[in-house]
């Protein structure tokens, strides 16, 4: 089992702990607020298992129906995360309403904050977790599983904020309308999830660091060629895809060129985990004098 998937599967366990602490701290307030975040966790069930389902699929070898693989699998379950967000931001704002219309008083609001600041610590670990390793793994599904947590762990913490100031001063609409405030919060939080994995489903090119490195290893190592020009990328969760034209002398052999692919791919693989290249060797009279020289 990879360590992607073994994430995932805790993602589950998690949710469904924090879920349980967050019910169960409403049911003994009535919050409005608390309310909200236990609907907010539900989201979490659910969008870990997209994710789970998601790197199961990532990790499928290629096929001759997919040759370039099953990476951008990841992405689709980072969108539906996103969009998902959004819908329990709307139902959160819904109860907000609900409760600015008929503003109630709580009960046992200390037990149900202690319960919750339980809840919101135990998703805190975790979010930083998938974060972390998330990157590490290059896994979009993860990242944006630990950024949906985060965003968990916001609206915790303005849950809380509200109930304390509606237990403090007995103003209990303050309760729905922080809901509604943190709300708007995770509307921007799924917003920006969604559009972050969409450039990756567009194809969208590694970052300009990421560039400049391949860049340089063209000119580096490619000793024996002439140049590179229509240098492009895109990268699908963990996998690079690089493609580039590199002309050599006219006369130089077959073997030779392919020797020097053979270098560069394989320096691009160190630099790059999970980076493929494909390389179109051309003749010197092809030159562009526009791409990368490489160097002597």
């Amino acid at each position: 089992m990879s360590a992607a998937l073994k994430l995932a599967i805790g993602s589950l366990l998690v949710g469904l702990v924090v879920l349980g602490l967050k019910t169960l701290a409403w049911w003994l307030t009535g919050s409005v607020a608390l309310l909200s975040d236990a609907l907010e966790s539900t989201v979490n069930l659910a969008t870990a298992f997209a994710a789970l389902v998601a790197i199961r699929v990532a990790a499928r070898p290629a096929d001759s129906n997919h040759p370039f693989g099953h990476h951008k699998a990841e992405f689709f379950s980072a969108v539906l995360e996103g969009v998902m967000i959004i819908v329990a931001a709307v139902f959160i704002l819904r109860e907000a309403w609900a409760g600015l219309l008929a503003p109630r008083a709580l009960e046992a609001p200390l037990e149900g904050l202690l319960i919750n600041a339980v809840a919101t610590a135990l998703n805190a670990a975790w979010a930083s977790v998938l974060v972390r390793r998330g990157r590490s793994l290059r896994s979009p599904a993860l990242v944006a599983d630990g950024r949906h947590l985060w965003t968990d762990v916001f609206t915790s913490l303005g849950v809380v904020a509200g109930v304390l100031m509606a237990w403090g001063t007995g103003y209990w609409f303050l309760d729905p309308a922080m809901a509604a405030l943190v709300a708007v919060n995770i509307l921007w939080s799924g917003w920006r999830v969604v559009t972050a994995s969409l450039s990756g489903l567009m194809d969208e090119a590694v970052p300009d660091a990421t560039l400049a490195r391949i860049r340089e290893i063209i000119a580096t190592e490619g000793a024996g060629a002439v140049e590179a020009h229509d240098l492009r990328t895109r990268h699908a969760g963990p996998a690079t895809f690089v493609e580039f034209h590199l002309v050599v002398p006219g006369e130089m052999t077959v073997f030779e060129a392919h020797e020097i692919c053979d270098r560069l791919e394989a320096a691009i693989a160190r630099a790059i985990p999970g980076a493929r290249a494909t390389i179109h060797v051309e003749p010197e009279h092809k030159s562009k004098h526009t791409g990368i020289v490489v160097l002597e």
